[in-house]
């Protein structure tokens, strides 16, 4: 298969593409041959090896971030009524697994520079649903490409207030917060592995927890409300046919064959991320003296899941969506994370929200662009990417 080109002869720069190699496919070839293809064996190691990486008592291996998210708040026993405080600056998953249970997000503006949750804002709004009588399920942050949220202040918040906190870390493995990983501060927390992440199963996610209560209730949760696993019940040479039905459970579970990628990739992580890193910091270095631009934190515990940057007011002739244009005319694959839930029109219509309702959310969105930033991204394709920008913004000076 020929690699994509553009009018040059220069092939074009994917925005992502997975890192995956001879390990991975021998590891799936040896599910395929073994006879048993669903979840079994080779998922329950998978959690094991993840738990004992990020050093947590429970890791339970899902077939998405959104279902783990939503056994995270279920097991939690959010319904209707509730309330859970989260961000705009998001993608649908995050608030889609509230409406699933009946609850309602409360969306919180974001801090300008990081794009995580305000903790002030956090505050506010308990006071707020304090006031109003409304009861707060959860406090649900999310922490956007890879850099942690102020999780000093939101676990304070959560204890004081007695509030639960499940942290949406879809962007944020592996990196660790204060000597421990970003998913483990709360009560749960969550991550995705699907294709564009830090490690892939293709599709697929991981729900992970130090309470006991949530990884039993999620455990039953995910394969239907059954009562005990039953992977092998089909191959065990004892009597293992029976089980009961405790709650209306839902199909939530990772196949074998995905997690036997995800176990391969969980040995490269650190790798994955150094390279990652590498990039980052190339751009950092090679971009930091554009005016026009406004380039991520440069945290020391930064996941560099993206690399978002802003296009500064006023320094162009042009807006956001001619800027990545150029570039795309340019052979520079390019994203937009994220257009605010605020302003899409299933939240906008039912919460009578307006789009200068979370005026920071609206300003990233407007100014932000997500360059390339993947550990197979060769060193031309970083400096071809690098010279883009720079040829762009010098190009359309205001």
């Amino acid at each position: 298969m020929k690699a994509k080109t553009t009018g040059s002869a220069a092939p074009f720069v994917p925005f992502f593409r997975p890192s995956l190699g001879v390990e991975e496919e021998e590891a799936v070839i040896s599910v395929l041959r073994s006879g048993w293809l669903t979840t079994g064996e080779v998922t329950a190691r998978f959690e094991a090896e993840f738990a004992a990486t990020a050093g947590v008592p429970h890791a339970l291996a899902v077939n998405s971030a959104t279902a783990g998210l939503h056994l995270a708040l279920e097991a939690l026993g959010i319904g209707p009524g509730d309330v859970v405080i989260t961000t705009p600056y998001t993608f649908a998953a995050t608030a889609e697994v509230v409406r699933y249970l009946g609850a309602d997000p409360v969306f919180v503006d974001i801090q300008p520079r990081s794009m995580n949750i305000d903790p002030q804002g956090v505050k506010d709004a308990l006071r707020r649903c304090t006031a109003e009588q409304r009861k707060v399920g959860a406090i649900l942050p999310v922490h956007v490409g890879g850099l942690p949220c102020d999780m000093e202040a939101l676990t304070d918040i959560a204890g004081r207030s007695g509030v639960p906190l499940v942290e949406d870390s879809a962007h944020a493995f592996p990196v660790r917060f204060k000597g421990k990983f970003v998913g483990s501060l709360g009560d749960a927390g969550v991550y995705s592995f699907y294709a564009t992440k830090a490690i892939t199963t293709g599709e697929g996610g991981m729900l992970v927890t130090s309470r006991d209560d949530i990884a039993a209730r999620a455990r039953v949760m995910r394969l239907h409300g059954i009562d005990r696993d039953i992977w092998n019940r089909y191959t065990s040479q004892t009597t293992s046919w029976q089980y009961d039905i405790v709650a209306p459970g839902f199909k939530y579970i990772l196949a074998d064959i995905c997690a036997a990628i995800g176990r391969v990739q969980l040995t490269r992580a650190y790798d994955f991320l150094l390279q990652r890193t590498r990039i980052a910091h190339r751009y950092l270095d090679a971009l930091g003296d554009l005016d026009f631009l406004e380039l991520p934190t440069a945290a020391e515990n930064h996941a560099w899941h993206l690399f978002i940057v802003h296009i500064v007011p006023g320094r162009l002739s042009v807006d956001r969506d001619a800027f990545a244009e150029y570039l795309t005319r340019k052979g520079i694959g390019i994203s937009v994370h994220f257009i605010p839930l605020h302003i899409m029109s299933y939240y906008r219509k039912r919460y009578d929200l307006k789009p200068e309702s979370f005026p920071q959310a609206l300003q990233s969105f407007r100014t932000c662009i997500s360059l390339p930033l993947c550990p197979s991204l060769s060193e031309d394709e970083v400096e071809r990417v690098i010279a883009a920008v720079k040829a762009t913004g010098l190009a359309h000076r205001a």
